[in-house]
């Protein structure tokens, strides 16, 4: 079985930049063991497959070792390949659902705006081995799917150099660091060595986190946003209550096809 895959730099107007996702249209689900194995293969933070739905697309995520509930940065590669480079609708919205429910996807000039579901960070029981596979204390810990690290200043963000190993064993799905930006309204790293992803380069699904925090922290609704791995991306967003929405560029880097014998 022949199918297309297409590799794309998602939170980047740059080439080598931002979070690589490759992407995979289907015309009907194959196994998932099938699935799995085409994400390992492919060895990015996530591999995203999608069907046509009806007006829309079904859309799943898998990174290396797991399927995952929500992943943005493979959300908005998805939408650039059947909005510009496929050309699968004259429309400048898609429409997938997904197992975080419906997720729409804007296209607003050479932006992605992804409308996702907002996970507020809340106080919760920190796991005891956190701080130490972080190797530095944060100076607030709070909680949603991942734990939420923040710290005082952009260089100690930088500095962070988790035990993987360590960090594999915590209680939650992953670790976001985050500080106030130096020219941005904050910036965040991601940890996720447990499901595959030692750091994620830029994290959508971390946003739903780090938006409403910062909107809260910092009394506004509309924020700039630096993630800053080594490849580095950024994002706009925007605070919306239940909903937040994070706007990014991407840029294609291949296009071929892998052969699957199923």
């Amino acid at each position: 079985m022949r199918i297309p895959i297409y590799q794309v730099d998602a939170f980047t107007g740059q080439l080598f930049r931002g979070n690589p996702a490759a992407i995979c249209p289907l015309d009907r689900w194959l196994p998932d063991e099938t699935l799995q194995s085409i994400a390992a293969e492919n060895n990015l933070a996530e591999t995203a497959f999608y069907i046509p739905n009806g007006n829309g697309y079904h859309l799943r995520w898998f990174t290396p070792g797991v399927e995952v509930d929500l992943c943005g940065h493979a959300t908005l590669a998805s939408a650039h390949v059947i909005l510009a480079i496929r050309k699968e609708s004259d429309a400048s919205r898609v429409s997938f659902q997904s197992k975080s429910g419906e997720l729409i996807v804007d296209r607003e000039g050479d932006l992605y705006a992804l409308n996702f579901p907002a996970r507020p960070p809340a106080e919760c029981p920190v796991d005891p081995g956190l701080v130490e596979a972080l190797g530095t204390k944060p100076k607030t810990i709070l909680g949603a799917r991942d734990y939420l690290c923040v710290f005082e200043t952009e260089e100690e963000v930088r500095a962070v150099q988790p035990s993987m190993d360590k960090l594999a064993a915590i209680d939650r799905f992953a670790a976001i660091v985050t500080a106030p930006g130096r020219d941005c309204d904050f910036v965040s790293r991601f940890f996720a060595p447990a499901k595959g992803v030692p750091e994620d380069p830029v994290t959508g699904s971390s946003h739903c986190t780090l938006i409403p925090y910062w909107s809260k922290r910092l009394g506004k609704t509309k924020l700039h946003a630096r993630q800053i791995s080594k490849r580095g991306g950024e994002l706009f967003c925007e605070y919306r209550g239940e909903r937040v929405k994070m706007a990014g560029k991407a840029v294609k880097f291949l296009e071929g096809f892998i052969e699957v014998g199923v």
